[in-house]
């Protein structure tokens, strides 16, 4: 039984990265649109880290205005065009 509950712990720690992964999605399957996110991590002044408030992670592309403003834990409303961003505000 140890063993049992070993391998399913060992399985459920090694599952879990993938899980995470699975959230992810490409900007350019979310429909065009305003959108309110919190950002996770800034990874240069033209592309941020996000989670959507349904859950979903993705990495935004700035279009006009880059993210240079933008620090992590921030909260933004941005309008998504064919997965690029051209405006947004910091709220």
């Amino acid at each position: 039984m140890k063993r049992f509950a070993l391998a399913a712990l060992m399985f459920a720690a090694s599952a879990a990265p993938l899980a995470a992964l699975a959230a992810v999605v490409d900007p350019s399957m979310i429909p065009d649109g305003t959108y309110i996110v919190k950002v996770e991590k800034v990874q240069d002044p033209l592309h941020l880290v996000v989670m959507m408030q349904n859950g979903v992670e993705t990495t935004l592309v700035a279009k006009n205005t880059p993210f240079s403003a933008v620090k992590a834990n921030d909260t933004l409303k941005i309008s998504l065009v064919k997965g690029l961003v051209p405006v947004f505000a910091i709220q």
